[in-house]
């Protein structure tokens, strides 16, 4: 196959983004259950929570990192790859990529090391803030990267001025930009997204370890918060994409109908197909299930209404089809999957049957890929949506690529960024799998519970041991006790470490 420098070059960023992009979900989702679990560990004071946040922040910790590296390349691809779209969208880039370093990367970096390293060196305040913030950080660079990308959706609080014989797009109003009209959309849009990776990830771990009657307790209270999570989440999602739908509607009509497989407008109303698959040739969708105005009904709330199809777009601006109907229509069946699991699951929790339904718990061992392939093909959908452009309606994507990039030099660099990302995901792979398998702390009572307990079960030792009456003095009692808090403070300090 003879691929032209686009479509190498196109190749290339794919990869790198779509690899990217399986960690910064699974951070955010991750970063909201953690805050919920310390939360709750600092209202009930029960050490079980507080072993579940610990645990779950050495995964996060091992994610946040690959997920740091694995984005580092794309930023240079700018530069070199897609050198005319970096003149082009390099002043709305430059103020939205700068705000994500001011609130997000400084914020995470900032706490990062006290949420992790300090779990017995700061207080549980101080540590739970540090949670949240960390979290809020996580969130803030999803902000700004979503910002930064709907607005080549639809481009707004700009002018376009010549620099250097070329064009390039100037913000004149900094918050039209950030509130472009799909920025909001897709920013809730992808943050559900995250949540909803986090809790299933979370609930496949808990069901694997109840499985295998391992860590029960934790299990247990780590999935039905996980599931609580995800549950409201897939709900949130349903309402967020029905959201989106009706904005790319108005906004990028073309896309709307690649999504739907729509190649002909019809005369009254428009219907939705729930499968099938799109033959461009022939104008029409195969082996398909359609509902009859549906589509109408869900965008105009009129089942008369026809929604703009493909043929009111100009041939060479018209989207592909069958790249952004596959993967819509697998986002969207997948997201109908997590609400009936999710659902299922609460409804048999709230009538205490859930645990005991072995084949359910294996559905939510392997039902962690979902949400994996559901954010991927979201992003595919919405991004091969938009071709032929790169800016939409200003810069198409064969005109933004460096024409001066020998295409053998990107072939090579495409081998080479796949095989650095292999063996960056079998490290995730090892270490998160020797995480799993090695399971959570022991729950540990909150300090002043500690000292207290120790003395209580010294003294019981002291009054019965061998069946006679034995007592201790009090300086005894309080000297074994200080050992044995002496020795539990270095095993945790060790255990720290060596994490």
């Amino acid at each position: 196959m003879d691929l032209t420098l686009v479509e190498l070059s196109r190749a290339q960023f794919a990869l790198t983004v779509m690899f990217h992009y399986l960690f910064p979900p699974l951070s955010i989702g991750l970063g909201l259950l953690m805050v919920v679990m310390e939360g709750l560990y600092l209202r009930t004071g029960n050490p079980q929570y507080e072993a579940m946040a610990r645990f779950w922040t050495r995964i996060f910790a091992v994610n946040f990192a690959v997920g740091v590296a694995s984005g580092i390349t794309m930023e240079f691809q700018f530069g070199t790859n897609w050198a005319t779209y970096s003149r082009f969208v390099g002043d709305v880039f430059g103020s939205a990529l700068a705000a994500e370093g001011i609130f997000a990367f400084f914020l995470e970096s900032g706490f990062l090391a006290v949420l992790v390293f300090g779990w017995n060196r700061v207080g549980p305040r101080m540590h739970f803030l540090s949670t949240v913030m960390v979290f809020l950080g996580s969130c803030f660079s999803a902000v700004w990267i979503v910002i930064a990308n709907s607005w080549q959706h639809t481009p707004a609080g700009f002018r376009l001025v010549e620099h250097e014989g070329a064009l390039r797009a100037e913000i004149t109003d900094f918050w039209a930009m950030v509130f472009n009209p799909s920025a909001m959309h897709r920013l809730g849009h992808v943050l559900l997204g995250s949540f909803i990776l986090g809790a299933f990830f979370v609930m496949s771990i808990s069901a694997w370890y109840l499985l295998r009657h391992r860590h029960e307790d934790f299990a247990r209270k780590s999935f039905v918060i996980a599931l609580w999570v995800g549950a409201l989440a897939s709900w949130g999602e349903l309402v967020s994409g029905h959201s989106q739908a009706r904005a790319v509607a108005h906004n990028q009509p073309a896309k709307l109908a690649a999504f739907e497989g729509h190649f002909v407008t019809a005369d009254h109303g428009t219907e939705m197909w729930l499968m099938g698959w799109p033959n461009v040739e022939e104008q029409r969708v195969e082996y398909g299930i359609a509902i009859p105005k549906m589509l109408s009904l869900l965008v105009y709330d009129d089942f008369d209404r026809p929604v703009q199809a493909l043929d009111q777009t100009p041939p060479q601006d018209r989207p592909p089809v069958v790249v952004p109907f596959v993967s819509y229509h697998v986002m969207v069946g997948l997201g109908m999957l997590f609400i009936g699991m999710t659902s299922l699951a609460l409804v048999l929790w709230w009538r205490g049957r859930l645990f005991s339904q072995r084949w359910l718990l294996w559905a939510f061992v392997v039902a962690v890929i979902g949400p994996y392939v559901a954010n991927q093909t979201g992003w595919v959908a919405a991004e091969v949506g938009r071709q032929p452009w790169v800016v939409y309606g200003l810069l198409r994507t064969s005109d933004a690529v460096s024409a001066l990039v020998p295409r053998e030099q990107v072939l090579v660099s495409i081998i080479a960024f796949g095989l650095v990302y292999l063996a960056l995901l079998a490290v995730w792979l090892y270490v998160v799998n020797e995480k799993i398998r090695h399971g959570p702390p022991e729950p540990r009572p909150r300090d002043g519970s500690a000292s207290e307990s120790l003395v209580v079960a010294a003294a019981a030792v002291g009054m019965g041991r061998g069946g006679h009456s034995y007592t201790e003095t009090s300086a005894d009692v309080a000297a074994r006790s200080s050992v044995a808090l002496s020795r539990s403070a270095r095993e945790d300090e060790r255990e720290e470490e060596s994490r």
